[in-house]
Formats: C-alpha cells, structure tokens, sequence
C-alpha cells in the first residue's frame, strides 16, 4: 500500500490518541484524517429555496444528500466531482449556494442569530458564518463582520456581496482592538462569534499539510491570543446574551482551557447546545488540569463520528457585569 504523503508528528499522534476513548476509536479516527472531505454545501436561503436549488442541481446530474431533514439547507453532493468544480457553477456565481464544510455551519446553528438581533463577528473572514448569519436573520437586524487583514477583507466583501447580505457593516481591525472600542463608546451586542484562529488539527482532511506545520508550540501561542479575543467580546456582550467560542481544533489548550479562562474571570455559565450531528462532551481534565464541571456542555466534534471536520464549540451565555 502506497503511504500516506503527510504523517503525523509523533508527539501530536500521542495527543491526539490520549483524547480518544479506545484502540477502535483511534483507528477510525487516524483513517478518516487521511481521506478527502466530503462536497458540502448550504442553500443561500435570501435567494432561493433549499427545494428549488436541490432541482437545479440535480438538473446538472449532481445527487444530492439532505443528511439532516430539519435543515434542509445543509446538502452533500455525492457524485465524484472534478477539482473545483462546485465553485465553477451558474448558481454558486449568482449566488444560490456557499460551499462550506458542514462542521463549520454548526457554530451558527448553535448561536441561532435572529431579526432582531445585533450580532458581532470577531474573526469575519470568508465570511461562511456571517453569511450563514445574514441568511438566520433574513437580511434583517444588524452585523458587524471584523477582518484585520485586507486580503482577507476582499474575499470577505466579496462573498458577502455574492450571497446578497444587506445587514452587515464590515470593520477593519484588530479584535481585541475593535471590541475595546465597542466598550469605550458602551456598544453592546444580542450575540458574538469569536470562531477563533487556531492551530486547525480539526481541518487534516481538507488540509493535510497542517500534519507537517503543526507544532505543540503553536497551540500555546493561539490559546493567549483566543484568550485575549474572547475575553474582550465578553465584555461588550449584553447580559443574558450568547456568545459562541469556536475553533476548528482538538487541542484542549485551545478549546477548555480558553473557556476556563473566561469562567475564571467573568459572571458566566455554560450552555447545552443541541446540534443535529454527533458531538462528544467537553474534557473535564487534560495533563494536570482540571476544568469545571459545566465543560461538559461544550461539544467536540470529531470526523470520524460524522465524516466531518473537527470542530469545537462553546456556547456561553453573560449572567452579569464581569467578575475582573
């Protein structure tokens, strides 16, 4: 058998191995890491309907999957396509469709943005969740869609006109510098996204090269940074409003460690979150540390248990003023 082009760092294979349950487990999980991610899509619901869009594609010999009934917007195409061939589409240039992985629609899925919400979008771009937002909100309320770099501005202006968003101002800034000046000018939102940057061993499927960039370092380094960004969001969240921390990775000094930094530090609790794919519980301890017991409403999604992506999720709601 041909070995794989990308293996794992020894000492991530032994992190990665003492996060999953059992010998059966790992070895679903260290297969599925190495095998192409599936063609997933969500329907633009500001234009057209899952129903439609569903015919259309199909019109185009595409089938089409709807592995969860009650969002019938989520859509896997099954066929063998070619490379690049979802986005090359008469309805993805008008608009009809986003392809974005199904693990990170579920962030939103969780938030629940509504009409009459304002929502802040700390980390914006592409702009898969702020447009999965604008479409939750029917184009209504308000969101603020952050990117500090003009690169990443341009794809995000870009999709944003492409999926006709007509409620999103988008800022330039850094995010804890954005969410200071929110603070000073006593801006608060309904809802935050701080879907953080992260090291990605979540993303090993469709970016297999992050088996040879990452290190145990790195982990270190992005959990100061999504400590600093989630805990200046917290600060100009409304009380009694939600806020979701996300990354789309496993490690635990980016995921529990960053929520116990905020429960340590604010008036906050933990939310279930019901979500229709499978999710594992938050880790309650990892190497010498200990995390509260409400961790275990977090959810982890692994690729193996839903051929997915790995992703983290948190819902966190503000009961008060801040304990700092």
């Amino acid at each position: 058998m041909k070995p794989y082009k990308y293996q794992p760092k020894p000492i991530f294979k032994q992190r990665m191995d003492s996060l999953l349950k059992d010998d059966k487990d790992r070895e679903e999980y260290w297969s599925i890491v190495h095998q192409k991610p599936v063609n997933s899509i969500r329907c633009n619901t500001l234009k057209i309907s899952p129903s439609d869009l569903r015919k259309k594609l199909e019109n185009l010999g595409w089938k089409i999957q709807v592995p969860y009934p009650k969002h019938p917007e989520i859509m896997i195409i099954t066929n063998n396509l070619l490379p690049g061939q979802l986005g090359k589409t008469k309805e993805h240039l008008l608009g009809y469709y986003y392809v974005q992985e199904i693990s990170s629609m579920m962030p939103m899925l969780a938030l629940q943005p509504n009409e009459q919400d304002s929502f802040f979008d700390c980390c914006a771009s592409p702009g898969s969740k702020t447009t999965q937002a604008a479409a939750m909100m029917n184009n209504k309320g308000i969101i603020i869609a952050n990117e500090l770099n003009m690169g990443r501005i341009r794809i995000l202006a870009s999709n944003l006109e492409k999926i006709g968003c007509s409620n999103t101002i988008i800022t330039r800034n850094h995010g804890a510098n954005i969410c200071k000046n929110f603070k000073n000018k006593k801006i608060e939102f309904d809802k935050i996204l701080v879907d953080a940057p992260c090291s990605g061993e979540g993303t090993l499927r469709s970016s297999p090269r992050t088996f040879q960039m990452w290190n145990p370092k790195m982990t270190l380094r992005f959990s100061r940074t999504q400590k600093l960004l989630a805990s200046k969001a917290l600060k100009i969240l409304k009380t009694n409003g939600y806020m979701i921390y996300s990354t789309c990775t496993h490690a635990p000094e980016e995921n529990e460690e960053v929520v116990q930094y905020l429960l340590d530090n604010f008036n906050i609790s933990i939310e279930k979150i019901d979500l229709p794919l499978k999710t594992r519980p938050g880790i309650l301890e990892w190497k010498d540390r200990k995390f509260d017991k409400q961790m275990e409403k977090a959810a982890r999604i692994y690729p193996q248990d839903n051929n997915t992506e790995g992703f983290f999720i948190c819902k966190i709601k503000k009961l008060g003023e801040n304990q700092e």
